[in-house]
Formats: C-alpha cells, structure tokens, sequence
C-alpha cells in the first residue's frame, strides 16, 4: 500500500511548473519563481512527509545536484506533513533512495516507492493479461472497447439495445469493426439529477440473456460493465470474461473484490467520485486508483490483471476531464494499462456544443491525444471510426501500424 502516493509529474514550460508549486507544494513566492527554471530530467511528486524526513530529503538530494521544492513554512515545523516536488537525473535518484534507506522519519518506505516508480517510470505497458479462452496484448497497439449499453437511459443510445436479438447484432457488428472486447452494461451510471439505481436483478435481466446468447458467436470478451457484485457473478457465469467497476471496488465492502479474485479473472477499476471537489486533483486520482489497487490485490487479485480507468467525466467537471487528458501520462505511475473512455460524454459536448449523436469529431480528438498520452486502451461507440483513429495515433506515437 502506497503511503506516499509518489508518481512522475510532466510540465511543458516553467509557468506550469510554477503555478503547480504555488498551488500544490506552497513555498515562498521566491522559492516558487526560482524553482520553476530548474526543473530536472525527471519531477517526482510525493505528500504525506513529515516535516523532518522533508529537510533531510532536501538536503540529501541537494548534496547529489538535485532540487526539492517543499511547503514554506517546513523550516519552522508548522506544516507538519507536506508534499514534496523532486527534480533529479534518474541516475541522482537511484543514489537518493540508497541514501534514504539508511534515514528515519519514514524515508526508507519512500526510498521504496520511489525505486519502484524509476522501476517503471512513464514506459508504455508491455503486458500479456491472460482471461478464460484468451489475452489481451498490451504493448503491441491500442486496443479498443465496444460499448453496448443494454439500458432505456444510457445518455448516447438509451432505448436502443434493449432488445436482446437487437443488442446481440450490435455487439457482432461491432467485434467485426475490430473491437477487442465488448462492454456490457445494464444500468445507466451517468450522473444526473434523479437518477434512480436499479436492482441487481433488474440488471441481470437486461444484461444475461445478451450475455448467454453471445456465447460461441462472439470471438472477443465480454467485460461486464457494473459495480454490483451479484449482477457480475451471474454475468462471469453466464459468459462474461472481465470485470469493469466505474466504483474502482470501492463501492461495497470487499464483495466485488473477493468475487474478481475466486475468478482470476481481468479486471478494470475506475475513478469515481459523487463531487467534482478536489483540492489536489491528479493526486487525488492517483490516490484512488491506487487505494483500488490495494484492495484488488489485498483480496487475493492478480496485480498484473488489473487495468485503471481514470474515469474522465466521472466526479469531474469540464476543467477536469480536459487536465485528466493532457495529463494522462502522470498515470503510468501505477503500472497498469490504462482505459481512456471519453466518448460521446458531456465534455466533449460543452467543448463543441453538440448534443451526444453529433460528438464523433471530438472524440477522435480525445482518442487521438489519449493515445499520444499513453492510453492503451479506449471505450468507444463509434467502433469502425475509432478504429481508424487508434491505428493512426498509434503510428504517431511509434507502436507501428
């Protein structure tokens, strides 16, 4: 379990490197100015450090030719934990974290986190996650994920695959368009005013008998798409190969973990949150996810099965999902594939004031950008064109084509 939270920051120019230490990390004015033109190789951010543990980080990095931004008020023992902005070469690091494992103040479970991070760093995933019948590749290409919503209020296409023969064509037509999983899902879990949850044997009904009579025609997985741990173990039975939880397997009180780890199977935990109130919000993210982790891995999960969905449109406002996009990348902190699913959402809407069927354009941005970014996976509607688009961002960002 992560006690400091660490993960590699990028920054495009010394403004951003700035206005992220007055707003994050809090030092002096002067402190800010200064170290916003001495950003290093690498930019490490870590919180919950105490006070003492953060003079002797400093110091000890400064010693190697580093720089560490830390809170004003450190010096004088008022801030009493703080987060912490560290600038250094990879090769300075690696001497920091044998330095910091011979310090107290809880320096030698950082210096472990930190060497795990430079383990991995930002590199893309190269990952062969084996399910029941198969395996997903990551690593080789973008692998993309067809949406069947099975639902009568889906914001994009409510109504639309209700009816079982219907849904079972869309989800065969999609898999012909190249998608590699089709995503199953029974209730609406767009935030909107009123929304009314349904029963977990309400969704089972919408969803197992697409779910039963997909099996033997569909030649992809199906990830069923719920955070209900009865609707997911009727849907593994009936056919469902991976688990998709936009609650991250917080949702409950372990059920849904234990239920994925009896069925070592995939799974993909997303962020999510009721309100778009963060004070710290890529870390806070990060936090998530990686408490999520925890919890899949505490209840017996395969830490290599385990996919993140950062959960763009989730618990997040415009001004969110656009910084959750650009700064994807921050996320290969984790050290899971990463699912982007943007698509049709009200983002993308607001940014070009269109209502949900007329989004396909912005979606090809988002998808395009995710990719650059990092994504290795993406969730679309619009399987055939996000297709095309995956294949071209994919050459752009050197995985071939």
């Amino acid at each position: 379990m992560s006690k400091f939270n660490v993960r590699i920051v990028s920054f495009d120019n010394a403004m951003e490197i700035y206005r992220f230490n007055e707003r994050f990390i809090k030092p002096s004015d002067y402190g800010a100015r200064y170290m916003a033109g001495k950003a290093g190789y690498l930019n490490i951010y870590a919180d919950n450090i105490r006070d003492p543990g953060v003079q002797v980080l400093k110091e000890s990095l400064l010693s190697l030719g580093g720089e560490v931004v830390t809170h004003h008020d450190v010096l004088i023992h008022k801030s009493n934990r703080s987060a912490v902005l560290m600038m250094a070469r990879e090769d300075q690091f690696k001497v920091l974290v044998r330095r910091l494992k011979m310090q107290d103040f809880g320096l030698p479970r950082l210096a472990d986190e930190i060497k795990e991070l430079l383990h991995y760093g930002m590199k893309e995933v190269d990952r062969v996650i084996a399910y029941d019948g198969g395996e997903l590749v990551f690593g080789e290409r973008t692998l993309v994920m067809g949406i069947l919503n099975c639902t009568p209020d889906s914001f994009s296409d409510g109504g639309k695959w209700m009816d079982v023969d219907a849904a079972v064509e869309h989800a065969l037509a999609m898999a012909e368009d190249g998608a590699d999983i089709i995503d199953i899902g029974g209730e609406s879990t767009r935030p909107y005013p009123g929304k009314m949850e349904i029963s977990a044997a309400e969704e089972m009904e919408r969803v197992l008998p697409v779910i039963e009579k997909l099996r033997g025609k569909l030649k992809v997985p199906i990830s069923i798409d719920s955070y209900k741990a009865e609707t997911v173990q009727g849907a593994l039975k009936a056919g469902a190969k991976i688990i998709n939880d936009v609650w991250g397997f917080q949702y409950d009180q372990g059920e849904m973990a234990a239920v994925a780890a009896k069925a070592d199977c995939p799974v993909i935990l997303m962020h999510n949150k009721n309100e778009a109130v963060y004070d710290n919000f890529m870390a806070e993210v990060t936090s998530f996810l990686r408490k999520s982790i925890d919890i899949a891995v505490e209840a017996g999960c395969d830490r290599n099965k385990i996919i993140v969905d950062p959960g763009f449109g989730f618990g997040k406002n415009l001004e969110h999902n656009l910084l959750l996009t650009n700064k994807l990348a921050e996320l290969k902190s984790l050290n899971c594939p990463l699912l982007m699913a943007a698509s049709r959402k009200k983002s993308v809407g607001l940014v070009l004031d269109a209502p949900a069927d007329q989004r396909l354009m912005g979606d090809a941005a988002v998808t395009a950008i995710s990719i650059v970014k990092g994504a290795d996976m993406i969730r679309v509607h619009d399987v055939k064109e996000m297709v095309q688009v995956a294949k071209m961002a994919d050459a752009i960002a050197g995985k071939g084509y």
